[in-house]
């Protein structure tokens, strides 16, 4: 069991920027696949992006694609959602996961592991 922590919501007007940080512990291997997650009051919680155990293994939703960057620093635990252009349709509560397999995070519903407490980005217009 990975536990996660988020941190760099806030609020932002529409066409700024944010980046999320999420820092991973426990007695794990470092490099397992990473992404996240949003939730909006009333919406079930969607997948936005991911990255596997190499960097450039990436994978975004078509709503955010050219907008967010995931990376990762694997030597810190920690990974990245750097977030540009963003819209008042990303208002939402941004949650970390972590699974030993990519396919848990990418498949439709997810089957992750670990879930970190969230972190609240509100977007004004």
């Amino acid at each position: 069991q990975v536990q996660l922590v988020e941190s760099g919501g806030g609020l932002v007007q529409a066409g700024g920027s944010l980046r999320l940080s999420c820092a991973a512990s426990g007695r794990t291997f470092t490099d397992y696949p990473m992404g996240w997650f949003r939730q909006a009051p009333g919406k079930e919680r969607e997948f936005v992006a991911a990255v596997g155990r190499s960097t450039s293994n990436t994978y975004y939703a078509d709503s955010v694609k050219g907008r967010f960057t995931i990376s990762r620093d694997i030597a810190k635990n920690t990974v990245y959602l750097q977030m540009n252009s963003l819209k008042p349709e990303d208002t939402a509560v941004y949650y970390c996961a972590a699974s030993r397999v990519l396919s848990a995070i990418l498949n439709s519903p997810p089957t992750v592991g670990s879930w970190g407490q969230g972190t609240q980005v509100t977007v004004s217009s």
